[in-house]
């Protein structure tokens, strides 16, 4: 039953100038191409603003100037709690707005509607009713990444593998396909429509499943291709997964390579590109000896066909959970004195990349974390690990193996990073990319686990891992021509929200509550409030009537995730919106 008995009529009647024009011309093809343009500035189409991933906004009616005059414009709680009794699911979604309209989804990836055409409230018109069975057994691992718009429909992909569009006016469910086929599959990442086609990525590759990009008829949802990210035996690729030495000719059915963020869209050649996850189990590569293609990498791919254009993997045989399936960063830069397309990329390894997007060629990086200890730097010609042997089934990187039996191994980064999945962002007038992130260590240890004992839908860790010490944060700016550090800004406690760019200002937010604004040039901070909910989502901004506004969504640290921080463990969940204007 659609929970939208319970709203006032005079809110409808309010909202009904803007849902009639908002109906009338829907999102097309058309605006998502143009969504960086001056006529859309005012709203948010898709997940990451733009197909170039950059999350940059060209209003500035809020700048380095004013913004020290920020306020809180309207808060709206939403749900997704239930079922108590159990834990809470993580808000990291990025609110999408069209005309006056927002859209967001709680952690179970259920659409709500929000009329904030106001600017001193948020009206909930809908929510819409997905159908999702909130089984408890998944929920304290439970996240949802975001929506898109297409047409007259919100799309929502959710964690039982349907992908479900709701209609905008309504909140009536238009479309519901069930997409994923295996138990433990499903979705945590927003749908990136491309082409009249829904591009979605398997996320749970860690729960002992195989990933895979699939692409979906945006008018209905039924399947139109899928791409695996851990070929089959006889596929390019299954050569680099060495099963029948393990005993267990099987291993690449539990392979992993999960794609569980939102990719980029380069619409001049055609091609988009995503980010894998890890090889599972994540800390015993002798269960799966090889360099385990198409895991840690990026991959760019026809939207049409489902074609694989090239592939670059970050780091080969990966058993430090370096999965790199963060966001993908497109833009031209003088390189050398050429004009290149270029795709660049925060590693959750702790260096920034920058790759050719026509053949994924190596053009350079730099390490953008303080403390690196895995490897002892990149190949300058090819970008690989220095240590990197092609030849060998189990790689060995600087910080030593990690082995059954071999006691416990320290990394840095982190396993989580880094930037992990929190998306980062590029100012494409001055040249300068940004990411936020985690600064810390881990150990980790090899646990081995019988085939027999593998079970889809249960995490398959391979071993065990602690935080070392406490982890703090970081805001590092790049700039993209050079590859070289600009700024760092570094904090108390880790960052798991990303940022968002406006002309002269980043925000993002932190796990401790606060949320704020930072000089792009500088990373000094001009503004900050907490509001006592931890955040785990980016912000966005959208303006109406000419007002800018910005907005950021929070709710639940989560349990184990105060990174060693004590004082973190007591912060309570509670799933809001928060919108802030300056007068």
């Amino acid at each position: 039953m659609k929970m939208r008995g319970w709203i006032a009529g005079s809110t409808a009647i309010a909202a009904v100038s803007l849902a009639t024009m908002g109906a009338a011309q829907g999102v097309t093809t058309e605006r998502l191409l143009a969504a960086g343009s001056e006529e859309e500035a005012a709203n948010w189409l898709m997940v990451h603003k733009t197909y170039d991933g950059a999350r940059y906004s060209s209003l500035n009616q809020i700048n380095a100037s004013n913004v020290a005059n920020m306020r809180l414009a309207f808060a709206v709680p939403l749900g997704g709690l239930e079922p108590s009794g159990f834990g809470l699911g993580y808000m990291e979604g990025t609110p999408l707005v069209d005309n006056g309209f927002m859209y967001v989804s709680d952690p179970w990836g259920t659409p709500y509607k929000i009329d904030v055409s106001s600017g001193n409230s948020g009206r909930v018109l809908w929510v819409c009713d997905t159908g999702i069975d909130k089984d408890p057994t998944r929920g304290i691992l439970l996240a949802h990444r975001g929506m898109s718009l297409y047409g007259n429909t919100v799309i929502s992909a959710l964690n039982d593998g349907r992908v479900v569009a709701c209609d905008t006016e309504t909140g009536d469910v238009v479309w519901d396909q069930q997409i994923t086929e295996n138990e433990g599959e499903g979705f945590t990442g927003a749908p990136l429509i491309v082409n009249d086609k829904i591009l979605i990525g398997q996320s749970y590759g860690d729960w002992a499943t195989r990933g895979f990009l699939a692409a979906l008829d945006a008018k209905t949802g039924e399947e139109d291709w899928r791409f695996y990210t851990v070929p089959a035996p006889g596929e390019p690729g299954s050569e680099t997964w060495l099963c029948e030495e393990t005993g267990n000719p099987d291993c690449w059915k539990t392979g992993g390579a999960a794609i569980w963020q939102t990719g980029a869209y380069d619409p001049d050649s055609n091609t988009t590109f995503w980010g894998t996850g890890n090889p599972v189990p994540m800390f015993d590569p002798e269960y799966r000896p090889g360099t385990n293609l198409y895991t840690n990498s990026t991959l760019a791919m026809d939207p049409d066909s489902g074609e694989l254009k090239w592939h670059f993997q970050y780091t080969p045989g990966d058993y430090l959970d370096y999965d790199e399936v963060g966001s993908h960063l497109l833009m031209t830069v003088d390189i050398d004195g050429e004009q290149r397309k270029v795709m660049s990329h925060f590693g959750r390894n702790g260096f920034f990349y920058s790759l050719d997007q026509a053949n994924g060629s190596y053009i350079h990086a730099t390490q953008y974390i303080n403390e690196l200890n895995w490897t002892e730097g990149l190949d300058p010609k090819t970008g690989q690990p220095v240590e990197y042997d092609p030849s060998a089934a189990l790689q060995t990187y600087a910080l030593g193996e990690l082995r059954r039996g071999s006691g416990t191994v320290t990394q840095c980064p982190h396993l989580t990073g880094g930037v992990n999945y929190y998306p980062t962002a590029y100012n494409p007038v001055t040249g300068v990319a940004y990411g936020a992130g985690v600064e810390g260590c881990s150990d980790l240890e090899t646990v081995e686990l019988d085939p027999e004992d593998v079970t889809p839908g249960v995490v398959f860790l391979g071993g065990t891992y602690v935080v070392n010490g406490k982890q703090a944060g970081s805001i590092a700016a790049i700039d993209v021509k050079s590859g070289q550090q600009v700024a760092k800004h570094q904090a108390t406690y880790p960052n798991n929200s990303g940022v968002t760019a406006t002309p002269d200002l980043i925000y993002t937010g932190w796990t401790d509550g606060k949320f704020a604004a930072y000089d792009a040039t500088s990373l000094e901070e001009l503004w900050s409030i907490n509001v006592g909910t931890a955040f785990r989502a980016p912000p966005m901004t959208y303006a109406v009537d000419g007002k800018q506004y910005v907005a950021i969504m929070g709710g639940y640290l989560g349990a184990g995730n105060a990174a060693g921080n004590t004082e973190l463990e007591t912060i309570q969940g509670a799933n809001m919106v928060w919108v802030f204007t300056v007068d």
